[in-house]
């Protein structure tokens, strides 16, 4: 579930003694029945945070891993794919490879069907949405493969870019209608209706394709091509209803796989977020992007370390346009933001590098995939500040690899 960001709240107060951010949290009774809303309505929810004012950031790069062409998702919920997607073309550029404009609808067709098929074995008590979790373009590569963009663009309605609402009702539309038949038994038919309804929107998906003057599979391209090993990919968070150092699902709606992820305290998800990054690595980011330090038209995510509400309109402007006193997020905050839904699974971005403002305060280099929006660093990136990835990251899946021997070890890896 997704809550809008007006009925969040949350007051952030520096305490002078110790330094520590403090969580006052208001959750009112209509919040906790709030409807999730998709992800177009989160982009327009987030897209007027942000000062009018100058910027005065100065940054000096730390480490910047290339990247492919920054794509848009569109009206969908899909941004899953687009930011495990890049990262999988991020680390074909790491491996020396050339990289392929990779099709992240072949990838959504493919979890759609997985998940209609779970959601009817666990008689709908499953999540099915548009929504997905980092693993799954890995998983899906494993399993099925991959296209090219151009061999599969999912544009099959008649728009220009993707528009999942109406696919999204149709489909679920199918599935409870089988969950609900009173035949005493499911028909043999309802697979095919669910897939000729995927053909109808998103194409039918190629058996096999011509690429570079030879011929493919899905599984083959997968193979011989993009030359990615699923399995080589570990997801870690940090929670501390889990033990630490052990493996454990991120209890999120749309992780339908229920995949594992390894938990660590959150000091060191970051040592391993930072050693992945200077060692050359990118890093997939499932994170909350409804919080107000999340704006668009600046290019930022920042956590300042008073509440938003206590500012004046100057003072909000201060906190965009450069730099300021940050939060200092502790294990217990960022527990106490999951816990009451103020932290969620709203959005996925891939982490390609590292800034610092002039007065040394760290920044994360972000990727996003809702186009080439305009500020004043870099087009369709944002620099998010280390309090709000601490505070605000769900999840980071990136190459064993990076991780450092120390934490391997711990983790068994």
């Amino acid at each position: 579930m997704i809550i809008p960001p007006e009925l969040k709240k949350l007051q952030l107060v520096h305490n002078s003694n110790n330094h520590t951010m403090k969580l006052r949290l208001l959750l009112a009774g209509a919040l906790l029945s709030s409807p999730a809303f998709a992800q177009v309505d989160l982009i327009n929810k987030v897209k007027d945070n942000g000062a009018d004012a100058p910027l005065g950031y100065e940054w000096e790069t730390i480490v910047d891993i290339e990247a492919t062409p920054v794509k848009n998702q569109g009206a969908s919920g899909t941004c899953w794919s687009y930011a495990s997607t890049s990262f999988v073309e991020s680390e074909m550029i790491r491996m020396g490879k050339t990289p392929v404009d990779l099709s992240e609808m072949y990838t959504v067709r493919k979890v759609y069907q997985d998940k209609g098929e779970k959601y009817i074995r666990l008689h709908g008590y499953l999540n099915f949405a548009q929504g997905g979790a980092l693993p799954d373009v890995l998983y899906v590569i494993k399993k099925y493969g991959a296209v090219p963009q151009e061999v599969y663009n999912g544009l099959n309605y008649g728009t220009e870019i993707n528009r999942h609402g109406e696919m999204e009702g149709a489909l679920k539309g199918i599935l409870d209608a089988v969950k609900d038949n009173k035949n005493g038994k499911l028909s043999t038919s309802w697979k095919k209706a669910f897939d000729a309804t995927l053909d109808a929107y998103l194409g039918e998906e190629p058996a096999q394709f011509g690429y570079n003057g030879k011929t493919y599979t899905p599984k083959s391209f997968a193979d011989e091509v993009i030359g990615i090993n699923p399995d080589d990919y570990v997801q870690l968070t940090s929670w501390t209803h889990h033990p630490f150092y052990e493996a454990c699902q991120i209890q999120v709606p749309d992780n339908w796989t229920w995949g594992t992820s390894y938990n660590l305290p959150i000091d060191e998800m970051m040592d391993a977020i930072n050693a992945s990054l200077n060692a050359g690595f990118p890093v997939a980011w499932a994170c909350d992007v409804s919080d107000k330090g999340f704006s668009i038209k600046n290019g930022i995510a920042v956590m300042p370390n008073q509440s938003w509400s206590d500012m004046s309109t100057e003072e909000a402007q201060a906190i965009y346009a450069g730099p300021h006193e940050e939060a200092l997020v502790n294990q217990v905050d960022r527990q106490e933001q999951y816990d009451n839904y103020l932290t969620q699974d709203d959005h996925g971005m891939v982490i390609q590098g590292m800034v610092k403002d002039q007065e040394g305060n760290v920044f994360y280099i972000v990727k996003n995939s809702w186009g080439d929006i305009p500020n004043d660093f870099r087009p369709g990136y944002l620099y998010a500040s280390e309090s709000y990835v601490r505070l605000k990251t769900i999840s980071v899946m990136m190459h064993r690899d990076s991780l450092e021997k120390s934490t391997k070890k711990k983790l068994d890896l």
